[in-house]
């Protein structure tokens, strides 16, 4: 009884993961859904079994049609919905895009309008405020090359006990 009473204390997270692209001038990749208001960046929920790493894979090549290398973790973001209960987000990194990968690059007509390089400013404009700030906090961990945590797209305050 003791294990169902601990079982039901455990959180049970949704995952998602996505990758983060960049051109020659620092601008990140964005893709513009057609089932949301407003931009986000390729990824999506990880599944059963699935890696965060292999679900980013997975959801760039279904999203975009391309496989290119996805490197580094950038950022871990715990990010609880209301609707959806805890979150974990994994963003990674996906480097520069060759020309050779833009030019293959074929969207899902059924869930992508379109794509584009976009200033933080942009980002900021585009998405919503919690995705900016994750977005905006990974480049800034990729320029350092470290990984960060985040609560909700910011670094947390350090906490002494």
């Amino acid at each position: 009884m003791a294990a169902n009473a601990h079982e039901t204390r455990m959180a049970h997270p949704r995952m998602a993961a996505g990758a983060l692209f960049f051109d020659a001038g620092g601008r990140v990749l964005m893709v513009e859904p057609t089932y949301k208001s407003y931009w986000e960046i390729p990824g999506g929920y990880v599944e059963t079994g699935e890696s965060p790493l292999h679900a980013a894979i997975r959801e760039v090549h279904e999203e975009l049609g391309i496989t290119p290398p996805i490197g580094q973790l950038l950022a871990v973001d715990w990010a609880p919905n209301e609707a959806e209960g805890d979150k974990v987000l994994y963003l990674f990194d996906g480097g520069q895009l060759t020309p050779e990968h833009l030019a293959e690059i074929s969207m899902q007509a059924a869930e992508l309008k379109s794509f584009a390089f976009l200033s933080s400013d942009e980002i900021t404009e585009r998405t919503i405020p919690r995705l900016a700030r994750r977005i905006l906090a990974a480049a800034e961990a990729r320029d350092e090359a470290a990984p960060v945590y985040l609560e909700h797209g910011r670094k947390p305050e350090s906490r002494v006990s």
